[in-house]
């Protein structure tokens, strides 16, 4: 067995950090955006959990499921933003707000075709967070029911509730874009 000096250490733990960025990165940054609707921010979020995972290395291995932990961490540091009066204040008060969430077509933007995707998109973003966050879960990042229950600490029943109501409220959008958008 070959002794590991305190350069390799920190290898390591820098592997092992670009490892967790390469395989999450992108996925977490998309779940982080789904709450704070920026992605600017999304990324910041993002960032600050890396930078978590990185000071944790030594009790990494004391964690029951890492995938959990690290989405429960870009979740509430998500919710942490939104609460924050300063993102309310920039966000809310913002010119490119107003013109992202008026209901007049950009100019530009109504000779550009969506594709479903997008529209499906924009609707899941447009549902309230507690029936976004579950739909994101189960749908985007294929968590089960057991493994929202640990995310969010609900009860099973509730996310179930809310993946039922949440399929409803996007199937009576999509029903609506298609009758007025097509």
């Amino acid at each position: 067995m070959r002794k590991v000096k305190n350069d390799d250490h920190s290898d390591s733990r820098d592997a092992w950090l670009e490892r967790i960025m390469d395989e999450y990165g992108e996925r977490l940054t998309k779940l982080a955006y789904n709450y704070v609707k920026d992605w600017g921010v999304a990324e910041d979020i993002v960032q600050d959990v890396f930078i978590t995972c990185f000071r944790h290395y030594e009790k990494i291995d004391e964690i029951i499921s890492f995938k959990a932990w690290i989405y429960r961490l870009v979740i509430n540091r998500s919710k942490d933003v939104l609460k924050s009066s300063a993102f309310k204040r920039v966000v809310m008060n913002s010119s490119l707000y107003s013109i992202f969430t008026s209901k007049e077509p950009l100019p530009d933007m109504s000779l550009v075709k969506r594709s479903e995707e997008e529209i499906l998109s924009k609707s899941v973003l447009d549902l309230p967070l507690k029936y976004r966050e579950v739909i994101i879960l189960y749908y985007y990042e294929e968590c089960s029911i057991e493994d929202i229950k640990g995310l969010l600490g609900l009860n099973g029943n509730t996310i179930k509730t809310r993946l039922n109501r949440g399929r409803m409220k996007l199937k009576s959008s999509l029903e609506r874009w298609e009758h007025d958008g097509r």
